[in-house]
């Protein structure tokens, strides 16, 4: 059985990818906006400083981000908006087929957009980034496009409940100083966990949860 070996990566070491991304998302901007304009949040465990990577696997570490598309007339369809970014981020880290930014060509899953940084010698992923594009609706609720590989369509969709009560239960463990427990829970369920299909945001969020049960938030 396939044992994990989780751990916290310094910040002398994603800072710099962080800044890379930062740079690309920047020129990415420039490329798309005489389509549209956006809004980027890094979200998950970079925005958390939280970031692991597992010393028995060849996945590195990766970082996630929200991208939030402007446009209020609704003048470009799913897809259109999926693929305008996808190309634009292409054209972005692989001008003239050239990776300046060593990026491979975006891969496009059903949730998110990514691109990848790979030691190709040694059949490892260094690290990567997910953009997801999403957005935010007037009643707090959030969307983000779907790529149905089947039936080869894209379509807004709205994020699981459990997306909405997170920042609330995030509140309340800061305020009652549990995030150290936050932390070593992490960790433990990323090592314990036999889902290779189940996300890091996923475990984050069955974290939360016990923290918060443990601790009074329910009662």
């Amino acid at each position: 059985m396939f044992m994990h070996d989780f751990e916290y990566v310094p910040k002398k070491e994603w800072k710099p990818i962080r800044d890379e991304l930062l740079e690309i998302i920047r020129r990415l901007q420039n490329e798309v906006r005489d389509s549209f304009t956006f809004q980027y949040h890094f979200v998950g465990s970079s925005s958390r400083n939280m970031i692991t990577r597992d010393r028995n696997s060849n996945t590195g570490f990766d970082f996630d981000v929200n991208i939030e598309v402007n446009d209020p007339h609704e003048d470009y369809s799913a897809e259109e908006i999926r693929n305008i970014l996808r190309k634009g981020l292409d054209k972005v880290t692989n001008p003239y087929g050239y990776p300046i930014f060593r990026y491979d060509y975006t891969e496009d899953s059903t949730r998110v957009l990514t691109i990848k940084v790979k030691d190709r010698a040694n059949s490892r992923i260094l690290h990567s980034c997910d953009f997801c594009i999403v957005y935010e609706c007037s009643d707090k609720r959030q969307q983000y496009i779907r790529y149905n590989k089947k039936q080869n369509s894209y379509s807004w969709e709205y994020q699981q409940k459990g997306h909405m009560e997170l920042p609330s239960k995030i509140e309340w463990i800061k305020k009652h100083r549990l995030w150290q427990q936050v932390r070593e829970n992490y960790i433990d369920r990323k090592n314990i966990n036999a889902d290779d299909s189940k996300k890091s945001r996923s475990i984050f969020a069955e974290t939360i949860h016990q923290i918060c049960q443990q601790n009074g938030y329910y009662q």
